[in-house]
């Protein structure tokens, strides 16, 4: 980038940071081809499904591509990243997350999780999110890590109390599922949080 552009103020794209993080229980990492079949699986949960911040009228999400065009385009674009989240005793994938909406002047980002129906109610998003977030603040510098929550979404609001972030407010019609527009709840964890 030109020491002109600079000046300007525009920002050079920067590549998102690849990252692996573990947790006594857990392995976060980046999504591979051979995850395809189990982000597929995924994404169909009907659980899962409600809750996404998808339209309904969008296209069945394609695991293979979810796991690598997809992923290395976000990637590359600086935007955010897909994770696996994988259980160490059987090295099964019970999850997904993935990071969007960054902002490299502010240095925020927003986490969003899924859960295989066979590993909810046992903490598995709360300490993939917490290793996630720790990793983001503290490895790679940012500053600010946002969770945006559908009201009525209790399992999603008791990730992010678990994790550690506070409640800032209500953004009105901010977000979409399946059954249409939504307010989100907005949590975020700041780097501050963590001293």
């Amino acid at each position: 980038m030109s020491s002109a552009a600079l000046g300007a103020g525009v920002l050079p794209v920067r590549a998102f940071p690849q990252l692996t993080v573990a947790t006594p229980r857990l392995d976060v990492r980046g999504l591979v081809a051979d995850d395809a079949v189990d982000v597929t699986e995924l994404f169909t949960d009907k659980q899962i499904k409600r809750w996404l911040h998808f339209p309904a009228e969008s296209e069945p999400i394609d695991g293979l591509a979810w796991c690598t065009e997809l992923a290395r385009e976000r990637r590359d674009s600086g935007a955010g990243d897909h994770y696996a989240v994988v259980r160490r005793e059987d090295e099964r994938v019970v999850g997904l997350m993935w990071t969007r909406r960054t902002d490299w002047a502010a240095l925020s980002t927003e986490i969003a999780f899924a859960v295989s129906p066979h590993a909810r109610g046992f903490g598995v998003a709360a300490e993939a999110v917490d290793a996630l977030t720790i990793a983001l603040i503290l490895e790679h510098g940012f500053q600010r890590v946002e969770l945006r929550v559908v009201p009525g979404n209790k399992a999603s609001r008791r990730v992010a109390e678990k994790a550690g972030f506070v409640y800032e407010g209500l953004l009105r019609n901010a977000g979409h599922v399946h059954s249409g527009r939504v307010d989100l709840e907005m949590w975020s964890l700041v780097a501050g949080d963590l001293r």
